[in-house]
């Protein structure tokens, strides 16, 4: 209960950017496009965090919660599981993750990539990045999972789309 206590002031910002875009989104005002594109790729891009090692200290972030992106912590190498191929696993999701928020991102903005691919890519990146974060499962990565669900749900259900918007 404690890591979700820490986390609320970051998802309340989560949630104040994302009501934004929507705003933005749904009164076709281009900003939006690009603000959504932006935080596509910022989210493929967090991911990278997973390669990095942790911070000095005693293995706590500087709010004094643990490092969550630890790829030696998966609950499958605790249950047994080869710890190399489990992270073998992780960097190839990673890759998949980063590169389809890239294609998302551009695809948002009509930019080299055809913005029909727009919601495979999402469905995609999403998709990667739930594996990922539920393979290296932390508390401290719920709301990059509440991300992953809402990006999937922006699709299913037609929120909106590139192809669909006139900016």
């Amino acid at each position: 209960m404690k890591v979700i206590g820490e986390l609320l002031p970051l998802g309340i910002g989560v949630a104040l950017v994302g009501a934004v875009t929507w705003f933005l989104l749904d009164r076709d005002i281009g900003l939006g496009r690009w603000l959504l594109a932006l935080l596509l790729f910022a989210h493929g891009w967090v991911h990278m965090m997973f390669l990095f090692p942790q911070p000095s200290g005693a293995g706590a972030t500087a709010g004094g919660m643990q490092w969550p992106f630890d790829m030696g912590r998966s609950w499958l190498i605790s249950g047994g599981l080869d710890g190399g191929m489990i992270k073998g696993i992780g960097i190839a999701l990673i890759a998949v993750a980063l590169a389809t928020a890239l294609l998302a991102a551009l695809a948002t903005v009509s930019l080299l990539v055809p913005s029909a691919w727009w919601p495979f890519m999402v469905v995609a990146s999403a998709m990667s990045s739930l594996l990922l974060l539920i393979l290296f499962y932390s508390p401290a990565l719920l709301i990059g999972l509440a991300i992953d669900v809402v990006l999937v749900w922006f699709v299913i259900a037609s929120i909106w789309s590139p192809t669909a918007s006139t900016a």
